[in-house]
Formats: C-alpha cells, sequence, structure tokens
C-alpha cells in the first residue's frame, strides 16, 4: 500500500525553514495527526526555536466533542496548557477571526482534515483566518491532506449570489474534487483574499486515491463523519439536513441511512432501485436515532449500499432520495424550519443546494434526475478549468 506523507509530517521534517524563530498560532482539531500518531501540537510545543502561542479551533472543538451546529466556548488545552480560541462560537460573528486574534502572531499554520464536500465547513475557517492573516500581516501556512473521497471526480452547481453561508462560502461544486491546500490557493488568488499564503505539500498522494489507499489511519473529522464510506455518500445525503428526516444521525450509520417514521421502507427501497442509479441499491431499513431528529423513535427508510464508489454519484442520489420521499410520502416530508449555521432568513435547502431551485422546483414531476444533471452543465463547465488552474497533484 502507498504511504502518502502529509503536509503535517514534511513541515514537522524540516519545521525551521518555515517556522523558526516564529510566534505561532495553529489553527488544528484531532485529525492534526503526524506521522507517529501524535498531535502536531505536541511537535510544535517541543521545539525551542517556534514558540506555539495559541489554539484555534473549527466547529466541533480541538477534540471534536460537539455535534453540528453546537456552540463551543473557548478554552484551555488540558495537554498543552494553552488558550484554545474557538472559531465556532454563539452566533454568525464568532465565525470570524479578528485579525487582532493574530495580531501578536507571525505565523498561522492550519491543518485540519476535509471531506471533500462544499458544505464540510472547515474549508471556510481555513478561508476566514486567510482573510483575518490579510488583515494582520500574518503568514498563512496549510499543511495539505488528502480528499478522502478521491480528487478527481466532481459534482454538482455552484452556490448563486446571495445564497453564500458557512456551507458554501464561494462558487465551488457540491463535490469539489480538491484538497485543502488547492482550495486555499483557489480562495486566496481567484476569490481575491490575498494574504501572505504558503500551502506545504502532501508527498505519495495522487488524484485517484481514496483515503483508505493512502497508508493514512482514518480519524473522523467531525462526530458523524466515522468512516471513508461517510463521507462517501455526504456530498449528497447532507441535504437531508435541510429536511425533518433523519439522515441518521444518532445512530452508528449517520448519512448511510436514513428515513422518518411513517415510511413504508419497502416501497421507498423499490422505488429508488427502479432508478437504477449508478454504483448504489437501497436496502429497506429501520433504525431508532439516540439524539437529534426523531430521538428514540423507529424510522422506517433506506441504506445506501455502494457498491462501485467510482460509479457512485452522491448529489444525485440524495436528490433522487428527497424526490422519492417527497413524492410517495408527503405527509411525512417537510423542510427544515430552523435557523441553518446562524441564518434565519434563507431555508436551509437553499443555502445547502446553493440556490432556490431544489425547492422551488427540481423536486417536482416535470423534470426528471437526467434534467437535473444537465442544469448544472454550464457551473461545471465554468468551474473545471478554474479548478485545473490551482491542482497540485
Amino acid at each position: 500500500m502507498t504511504h502518502v506523507k502529509t503536509g503535517l509530517d514534511r513541515l514537522l521534517a524540516d519545521p525551521f525553514h518555515i517556522l523558526k524563530g516564529r510566534r505561532v498560532g495553529l489553527v488544528a482539531n484531532h485529525t492534526c495527526i503526524a506521522g507517529d500518531g501524535r498531535y502536531g501540537w505536541l511537535h510544535f510545543q517541543e521545539h525551542d526555536e517556534i514558540e506555539l502561542a495559541k489554539l484555534l479551533a473549527p466547529e466541533h472543538g480541538l477534540y471534536g466533542v460537539a455535534q453540528d451546529m453546537e456552540s463551543v466556548d473557548s478554552s484551555v488545552d488540558p495537554g498543552t496548557g494553552l488558550a484554545i480560541h474557538s472559531l465556532y462560537g454563539h452566533d454568525e460573528a464568532s465565525l470570524r477571526p479578528s485579525a487582532e486574534l493574530f495580531a501578536d502572531l507571525d505565523t498561522v499554520v492550519f491543518d485540519i482534515q476535509d471531506i471533500g464536500s462544499r458544505y464540510y465547513t472547515f474549508i471556510y475557517t481555513m478561508a476566514f483566518c486567510m482573510e483575518a492573516c490579510k488583515k494582520a500581516g500574518v503568514r498563512m501556512v496549510v499543511c495539505d491532506r488528502p480528499n478522502p473521497i478521491n480528487g478527481h471526480q466532481v459534482e454538482g452547481n455552484c452556490v448563486s449570489d446571495g445564497f453564500q453561508s458557512f456551507v458554501g462560502q464561494y462558487p465551488i461544486l457540491n463535490r469539489h474534487g480538491m484538497t485543502a491546500g488547492e482550495l486555499a490557493c483557489l480562495f486566496n488568488e481567484h476569490f481575491e483574499i490575498g494574504c501572505d499564503l504558503g500551502v506545504v505539500h502532501m508527498e505519495g498522494w495522487h488524484r485517484d486515491m481514496w483515503y483508505d489507499e493512502t497508508g493514512l489511519p482514518w480519524m473522523a473529522p467531525s462526530p458523524n463523519m466515522p468512516t471513508v464510506s461517510t463521507a462517501t455518500v455526504y456530498p449528497g445525503m447532507c441535504l437531508l439536513e435541510a429536511t425533518q428526516l433523519s439522515e441518521g444521525r444518532g445512530t452508528t450509520l449517520p448519512f448511510e441511512q436514513c428515513g422518518a417514521p411513517g415510511i413504508d421502507a419497502y416501497r421507498l427501497a423499490e422505488r429508488l432501485n427502479r432508478k437504477n442509479l449508478p454504483g448504489v441499491q437501497f436496502l429497506p431499513r429501520y433504525f431508532k436515532p439516540g439524539f437529534q431528529k426523531h430521538q428514540g423513535e423507529v424510522c422506517a427508510g433506506v441504506f445506501l449500499q455502494v457498491t462501485h464508489r467510482e460509479r457512485f454519484k452522491p448529489l444525485i442520489t440524495g436528490i433522487a432520495i428527497l424526490r422519492a420521499i417527497s413524492q410517495e410520502f408527503p405527509e411525512v416530508f417537510a423542510w427544515r424550519d430552523k435557523p441553518y449555521e446562524f441564518i434565519t432568513d434563507i431555508p436551509a435547502i437553499d443555502l445547502l443546494y446553493g440556490n432556490a431551485e431544489l425547492r422551488e422546483r427540481l423536486l417536482g414531476a416535470d423534470l426528471s434526475l437526467l434534467d437535473i444533471e444537465q442544469s448544472w452543465e454550464p457551473d461545471t463547465q465554468a468551474f473545471l478549468p478554474l479548478r485545473r488552474e490551482y491542482l497540485m497533484y
């Protein structure tokens, strides 16, 4: 098996080249693991000529304890005694670090494992830190890590103007096929953040790799991303967060199963299997969430058995599930009516999809799944050449 060397490990092999004599802030969570299995911040703290001054943690906190959209307070790290500054607090303003927070630093290092989907918030924490670095005149260094669902497959549409949020800050595809380091360069140059940016590349990673082919241990980036299989379905199944349906949170198979009380699981599975969607079969499923939506209730729905992950299209699959349930079980289906990522005036589904079309039109019977896929073509064709300019591997 190939053994990929992450950006962190390459940085730690020669830290003084970038960090000697520097006062450093580290934006990280528990996925900031070095090749020896230890947290990166412990390595930084051990170097006499590097001053690790503060830790900054994204959604879910430094150790990935908090659930989705759960506010995290700033605290002190028990392992190092350093202050942990939360970048996911109690309001939308807390998502953007101030220039003052970085004013006493020389360098900000970012090392967090992404999962390859536009909705995942860590890449926007990275972008907002880049903005603060620009204002503070501080250098930003991104330690690159693999895109766990490979770096060549893409799918979806781009976020439209007026629908930017913490699950879609920039007009990139739902499944973008890029690494965090590549996205950092795209954000910095094309979207004109303009900070002093450095990216520490990986060694040994190539674009057709899935995470379980890298030789790296999987560390769940967030509480409901336990496996590579979860990440595989997430670019489509995250859309269920915008409904009253359970996306499997509160079970051991989040996003791989979904449903709600009142659904006929066998009828739903049969309808979906008739669509012959590539790389997936649907199994009737019953489950009882231990927390969040439908807590303690038996839900009926489907399990996504991915049979060929190279052929599988997660986004159109997620939309097919939304359409099937909304049409077959309209009495069960409803959109989320609570705030989403601190936004109250735009429906969650519009934020996730990037515009209002899915909610207003695409779930109707007048358009086929093929029509929906074809509607993405202009965005895809515009994004691909832009994306190509920033690929590093």
